[in-house]
């Protein structure tokens, strides 16, 4: 299996869980990571990324499993959204939205060639909500959901599922980056620790008033690409402590 963004945050921990449970994984981040079943690639490259596909099916035999968990944010505070420019919406779409898109049609063929195996997009809370603090980036994994629907349909027929994996508030560096956008607009007075704003935080937006973690959510992404949920495609899988809670 592969994880695209697997060298950091929940990627990581995600490469790190399918790991323990007994398979090969390929990590392919932009960044450089240690290790022979690693790939420096930036998913907005596609040429890159499908010849890395390749490389991954000739070197493992078979890609069952490819994990999208590539993201970033705008590196912006967007509230109100006229905060930022309709170029502040670039990058994160590139990367966010035509990304996956580009991890989709890179690993696909291959997943196919199996006759069994899914796909995971990393999606986010901000998709389903419309979150004010990062326009770009709420938009961006709101398409990723409608994708990921999109290629479960088309993916049935040859037994091949995708889900969406959904992480609520997780202490990530994108998460971080969130905090420092909000404190970059804030008098010196109003400024906050990231630990105490973190701490305030979660207990206003979560039922459950508790962080998630990366272990968590990639306790879900080897749940997801399991037999055990053979009959789970098309889905978006909260772990956000209640945050989305649909009627």
């Amino acid at each position: 299996m592969v994880v695209v963004g697997g060298a950091s945050g929940i990627g990581l921990a995600i490469a790190e869980a399918f790991s323990s449970e007994g398979c090969r994984v390929g990590i392919v981040d932009k960044k450089q990571a240690d290790g022979e079943n690693n790939w420096q690639v930036d998913i907005c490259n596609y040429e890159s990324l499908k010849d890395t596909a390749k490389s991954l099916q000739e070197r493992f035999g078979r890609v069952d499993h490819a994990v999208c968990a590539a993201a970033i944010g705008s590196g912006k505070y967007g509230f109100p959204f006229w905060n930022l420019e309709p170029a502040d919406w670039t990058k994160a779409v590139e990367v966010n939205l035509l990304g996956a898109v580009n991890f989709a049609h890179a690993f696909t063929p291959h997943i196919i060639e199996q006759g069994e195996g899914s796909l995971l997009f990393l999606a986010s809370v901000a998709a389903q909500i419309g979150s004010q603090t990062d326009p770009p980036y709420s938009a961006a994994k709101a398409g990723v959901i409608n994708f990921m629907q999109c290629a479960a349909k088309d993916l049935a027929p040859y037994g091949i599922r995708a889900n969406a994996l959904s992480p609520g508030m997780v202490k990530t560096s994108l998460n971080q980056s969130v905090w420092q956008a909000l404190q970059d607009r804030l008098p010196e007075y109003e400024r906050q620790d990231y630990e105490i704003w973190a701490e305030e935080k979660i207990k206003t937006i979560a039922p459950i008033g508790r962080w998630q973690t990366p272990e968590e959510c990639a306790a879900a992404a080897v749940f997801l690409s399991s037999p055990i949920a053979r009959n789970v495609t098309g889905q978006t899988f909260n772990v956000d402590g209640g945050q989305v809670m649909h009627a």
